[in-house]
């Protein structure tokens, strides 16, 4: 068996406005469910759900309810290009608002990031094909929190409708 493969990094393109949920599932049905899960979670929600079907066809599967937003996330999932991976691009709503349902989908085996932030995908490439090592998602921090920080955080939890 040949053990040879190379590493690529691969820049996710997330527009000012969307959040990311990066995935990997098992099944084609996985558009479908992830369809149902996101339309029934959050009804204002906007998404386009991709998914690269690893066997078959091998052709990257698609749904959603926003034809820019199904584009965005076709355009990742073609990059990355990882068998059974999976990318909803989303806004009018947040991850947070979701992602309890998209974890559940039977299909879904592990979420690697929901994120609005720059978003990097390791892969690994062999013979057979690619897989996904992990991500880079962000920056690395720059300090601490001080209390100030603290306060700020609260404050901008409050303003979102987080907290109270």
């Amino acid at each position: 068996m040949d053990a040879n493969f190379r590493t690529k990094v691969v820049r996710v393109n997330i527009p000012p406005d969307c959040n990311v949920i990066f995935g990997h599932s098992h099944f084609i049905k996985t558009v479908e469910d992830l369809y149902e899960a996101l339309v029934t979670g959050s009804p204002a929600l906007k998404f386009g759900i991709a998914f690269c079907e690893a066997s078959q066809k091998r052709l990257i599967r698609t749904d959603g309810n926003d034809e820019d937003l199904i584009k965005q996330a076709s355009t990742a999932a073609f990059d990355v290009a990882c068998g059974h991976s999976f990318f909803v691009y989303m806004k009018d709503g947040f991850p947070i608002n979701v992602l309890q349902r998209v974890k559940a989908v039977d299909e879904v085996c592990r979420i690697y990031c929901a994120t609005a932030n720059p978003l990097e995908v390791i892969v690994a490439e062999t013979q057979q094909g690619r897989g996904v090592l992990g991500v880079i998602d962000g920056e690395a921090p720059l300090g601490i929190e001080t209390p100030e920080d603290k306060k700020e955080r609260g404050d901008f939890l409050r303003k979102i409708g987080y907290k109270r």
